[in-house]
């Protein structure tokens, strides 16, 4: 991966190899799938509740209200942003390019995928990355650090293309 970069005209420019383009498309399309699945079928799931969080924690009747009220809107934002993602990213690898509403769908569906895969691998502070690959789980957690680097170049070039600015 060449890292985000902010370039002439405002966009942001990174450069992924076809391995790490197939990567993020894969965790897109599994993503993709668990927010479209039936809420019965994922009522349970870590990963949508992390994801979807209840709005009241400590009140069943009010979190459902809210839940009621605000899921629809979010899974649909979240569809949309996976779409933007999908449309930017280049299948083979390449030259990703971004306005600035594209990459504020990137920080976001950066950070969900990497929620989403944090979860799932229970993901705490103490948790650090493999200093070699040596079965799957060393994999996801080489691929949730990469993302965290994905992210983490994303936020430092828009910062850069503001001139520093917050």
């Amino acid at each position: 991966m060449k890292p985000f970069r902010a370039a002439r005209g405002g966009d942001l420019v990174a450069r992924l190899e076809a391995a790490e383009a197939g990567i993020v498309g894969l965790l897109l399309d599994q993503l993709e799938q668990l927010l479209e699945a039936d809420v019965d079928d994922v009522g349970g799931d870590p990963v949508i509740a992390r994801l979807l969080p209840d709005g009241h924690r400590g009140d069943p009747e009010a979190a459902a209200d809210y839940r009621e009220l605000t899921e629809a809107s979010l899974r649909s934002g979240k569809a949309d942003d996976l779409a933007t993602v999908r449309a930017t990213l280049p299948e083979a690898g390449g030259e990703v390019r971004l306005d600035a509403d594209q990459a504020a769908a990137w920080l976001r569906s950066t950070n969900d995928l990497r929620l989403a895969l944090g979860t799932r691998l229970e993901i705490s502070e103490e948790t650090e990355p493999p200093e070699e690959i040596a079965g799957e789980e060393d994999q996801q957690l080489a691929v949730y650090y990469w993302l965290t680097a994905l992210q983490g170049s994303l936020v430092d070039a828009l910062v850069a293309g503001r001139g520093g600015r917050s």
